[in-house]
């Protein structure tokens, strides 16, 4: 069943074409810590900019590896632009996601300080 989420004021919408996760991860990293990012991932073949690209705008740190897309207007980084070893992938900041209980999702940690 395909979830959707948005910026926190909804000038960024998403769907995401796959079941919602019953586990995330959090990493310990300087930006994913600051920001509480609460994240999943998903081949970027299932995920869907509904609205909102004009209001996105990129940052890079680190490696560059990652473009993490922030809504110029609220802030908030609802995904992130990313590469598996094999394919596109998306980070979907699950707390940008309404219809997902943070509270009931199995959690693991990632020591992305370390990196």
């Amino acid at each position: 069943m395909p979830y959707t989420g948005h910026c926190h004021c909804g000038a960024v919408t998403f769907t995401v074409a796959a079941d919602a996760p019953t586990d995330a991860m959090t990493c310990n990293c300087s930006h994913c810590h600051a920001k509480g990012l609460v994240l999943t991932f998903v081949p970027a073949d299932q995920f869907a900019l509904d609205s909102g690209a004009d209001h996105l705008t990129d940052y890079h740190f680190y490696k560059h590896a990652i473009t993490h897309q922030f809504c110029r207007t609220c802030g908030t980084q609802p995904f992130a632009l990313g590469q598996s070893a094999s394919a596109p992938m998306r980070a979907i900041n699950l707390r940008c996601v309404p219809s997902i209980d943070i509270d009931t999702l199995t959690i693991t940690k990632v020591d992305g300080a370390s990196f």
